[in-house]
């Protein structure tokens, strides 16, 4: 379970520490930095898989994503006795983006590379990974951390042992993440690396006429939904032969009383229907109403066989009926007894009924010139981090 999310200079988020727990509620007016701390995530979660780099250049490159206020505001800024001005820049530009847990942190540190004239290659804009650390429990010192990545140079350290360099030839595009292949020489980055590729984010299933989980789909067993949704009737049925079948049906009850879900399997093409109280035929997915269906999709997702380390849900409560709430709530917290679970969301209804669930932990973000702040977050209250130097 991760206990501590850091990230800085990512667009609003110019410098978040924030504690985390094991059901974590996001929540903020529009334009304090929910949808930004939902990307970061999704961007961390990208390190594992070797697509940070990529991903930022999906959304306009390193510098279209960096804090785009001035370096230092002072208080008389502040005060509003000056104006807003840029200022020289005294520190290297970076993104960097980290967590940590009870057993291991990570974090990594982007920039842009040197300019030479002439450019050297044709990426020059490219972002570089400038470093990277893994540390042993919630705090990096220099007694805890086992592996570092500084510029071209990957080394690791077994516990009680010497540091041993694994490259000096690592890419500025390569994450060392990926590059640690050898269980020999880093087991410990390979499970927090599998454990990260196992993070799962729910955002917006579709559910219009031409939804994939509107239609038939081959049928395997399927223990973890996709993104889309596409394989929510074999998702369901792999719940009721392998998973917490009670919990589904009682799921089902909870929003939709006297009412059942199903698969029905025309020669290996299955698609998803419903049984609902006071109809004399059942429903299939193409039949049912937008909320209905993403209901079903987001049971799907929490109820998984294989629950991950992490799950993110972002706006769940979208196309969702104010009186299903409560029992999307109630459903989240039973999921979060198998997982972490973080639910980025502005819907009074679901924040109210969220709040009612033993153990949920609100976060409400702010603005302030600018930058995301936690609300109510003292500065002795914050988890204890320190960013490395390059």
């Amino acid at each position: 379970m991760l206990t501590t999310l850091a990230i800085s200079n990512y667009r609003s988020l110019r410098n978040l520490v924030i504690p985390l727990r094991r059901l974590n509620l996001i929540t903020g007016a529009n334009g304090t930095g929910k949808s930004n701390l939902y990307r970061a995530l999704r961007l961390l979660a990208d390190t594992a898989q070797g697509r940070v780099i990529p991903s930022l250049a999906r959304e306009g490159g390193l510098t279209s994503t960096l804090w785009a206020g001035p370096e230092i505001t002072g208080r008389a800024v502040k005060r509003g006795e000056f104006p807003v001005e840029a200022t020289v820049r005294q520190k290297p530009i970076a993104l960097r983006l980290g967590f940590s847990s009870d057993d291991f942190g990570y974090l990594i540190d982007l920039g842009l590379p040197k300019q030479e004239s002439p450019p050297v290659s044709q990426f020059s804009r490219d972002p570089e990974i400038k470093v990277e650390c893994v540390w042993y429990g919630q705090v990096l010192r220099p007694s805890t951390l086992m592996a570092e990545r500084k510029g071209s140079v990957f080394r690791v350290r077994p516990e009680e042992g010497e540091w041993r360099i694994v490259t000096d030839h690592l890419q500025s595009f390569d994450s060392m993440m990926t590059y640690a292949t050898d269980p020999r020489i880093a087991p410990e980055i390979i499970s927090l690396r599998e454990s990260i590729r196992a993070w799962r984010f729910y955002d917006h299933f579709r559910t219009d006429s031409d939804a994939p989980a509107r239609l038939a789909q081959i049928g395997t067993r399927t223990p973890i939904m996709s993104d889309d949704g596409s394989d929510v009737a074999a998702a369901i049925q792999t719940i009721y032969e392998i998973g917490d079948s009670a919990a589904l049906r009682d799921a089902v009850e909870d929003a939709f009383s006297r009412s059942s879900v199903y698969t029905e399997n025309r020669e290996g093409w299955f698609s998803l229907i419903m049984n609902q109280h006071g109809l004399l035929r059942p429903l299939g997915a193409a039949q049912l109403s937008d909320g209905t269906l993403r209901y079903m999709l987001l049971i799907a997702a929490l109820l998984t066989p294989r629950p991950p380390a992490l799950m993110v849900l972002n706006e769940p409560e979208t196309t969702l009926h104010p009186d299903l709430l409560p029992a999307l709530a109630r459903l989240i917290a039973k999921a979060a007894d198998r997982s972490q679970l973080i639910v980025v969301t502005h819907s009074g209804p679901l924040i109210s009924a969220l709040r009612e669930q033993a153990g949920c932990h609100s976060i409400t973000l702010t603005k302030e010139f600018g930058e995301t702040q936690v609300e109510g977050l003292r500065l002795l209250d914050k988890p204890t981090w320190h960013w490395p130097s390059r």
